[in-house]
């Protein structure tokens, strides 16, 4: 006879973290996979930003799932499986540019820069927003590492600033001032190239 499953056991995009995570700590594997499909993107796009390097965050990708499989036992609050992992990315990316730190930082191949959306090809225009680009780029390298990770995991991750004290470790008033001071940093790099007044 064939065992019918119940309808909770059954893995599907609407099923929540918490629910993957309580599975996977039980041994289901298929819940931790989910897990891992629902989030690796995000996460390697954080690696990237942090370490500017593509096959670096490739191998800081994995590892930081593998460290997340060997932890989630210890993880209490089921429901915070995001910053939970995102803050192991953090840990990650630290150490690998800590061994690294004695190499120039890479920028990346050409290839890997996003093309602009624009309404029709205009070569000039084309060139301005890789020029704008390559200097929010730098702008982000200015930052301190711990800065710069905050204000990703803001914009470009959607964290709430609960979640970003969750994953690095802060405090609520001191993540929102690293991410005041990030954005107040960027506003003062970025102004001369989009024709603001520059004092």
């Amino acid at each position: 006879m064939l065992r019918l499953l119940r309808r909770e056991e059954v893995i599907t995009p609407e099923t929540p973290d918490e629910a993957l995570v309580r599975r996977a700590q039980k041994g289901e594997s298929q819940a931790f996979k989910a897990l891992f499909e629902r989030h690796v993107l995000a996460v390697r796009r954080f690696l990237r930003d942090l370490i500017r390097d593509t096959d670096a965050a490739d191998d800081a990708t994995q590892e930081t799932f593998t460290r997340a499989h060997v932890q989630l036992p210890k993880l209490g609050d089921h429901d915070r499986f995001k910053p939970w992992v995102f803050g192991i990315a953090r840990n990650v990316a630290f150490e690998v540019r800590r061994v690294r730190q004695h190499q120039p930082l890479e920028s990346g191949d050409d290839d890997d820069v996003p093309a602009a959306v624009l309404p029709a090809p205009d070569p000039e225009r084309t060139l301005l927003d890789r020029e704008l680009e390559g200097h929010l780029t730098d702008a982000l390298a200015s930052l301190s590492e711990h800065r710069r990770a905050a204000l990703l995991l803001r914009l470009d991750h959607g964290l709430s600033y609960d979640d970003i004290a969750d994953a690095m470790g802060w405090t609520l008033p001191m993540v929102k001032n690293e991410i005041h001071r990030a954005r107040l940093s960027l506003r003062a790099s970025l102004l001369p190239h989009l024709g603001g007044p520059t004092t």
